[in-house]
């Protein structure tokens, strides 16, 4: 999952401990939150900053359900077409696992020929939201245990 850590970022996530994912309005990161489980690991991913990368873990804690806020005409992620009765748009909850102990950067990333496919890595991915496969998943926790 990917925030911009000066709107919400793994250190605000460990402050918290647990946190609704809001505000994903796009159709296909929302169908890939759908498809979450309670359980699953996710990796926390820095973006619009400096060194953008993977900085850190979360799991989930509750599956998809009604985000609220695409309901509140105050807030920022307000829908006025989607429906409470029939919504639009989900969010999951998650709670902090463990900060990494350096960022895995999105340049470490792309030159790791083991995460062709990654899609995180893919030209153009604008996506909040998107399913890391276990292998991937593998390669990454490796370099985030590596120097």
């Amino acid at each position: 999952m990917k925030s911009e850590p000066s709107e919400f970022g793994i250190d605000d996530l460990k402050t918290r401990k647990t946190a609704h994912w809001d505000g994903v309005r796009n159709y296909q990161a929302r169908n890939y939150m759908r498809d979450m489980k309670k359980g699953d690991r996710i990796f926390f991913y820095h973006s619009s900053c400096p060194e953008p990368g993977i900085v850190g873990i979360a799991q989930v804690v509750r599956e998809a359900h009604p985000d609220h806020t695409a309901f509140d005409r105050k807030n920022d992620h307000y829908d006025p077409k989607s429906d409470p009765d029939n919504p639009t748009w989900m969010m999951v909850d998650v709670k902090f696992v463990r900060k990494l102990g350096r960022v895995i950067s999105l340049e470490a990333l792309k030159a790791d020929s083991r995460l062709d496919g990654f899609a995180l890595t893919r030209r153009g991915n604008r996506l909040s939201v998107m399913p890391v496969s276990d292998a991937h998943a593998e390669v990454v926790l490796g370099l985030a245990s590596s120097r």
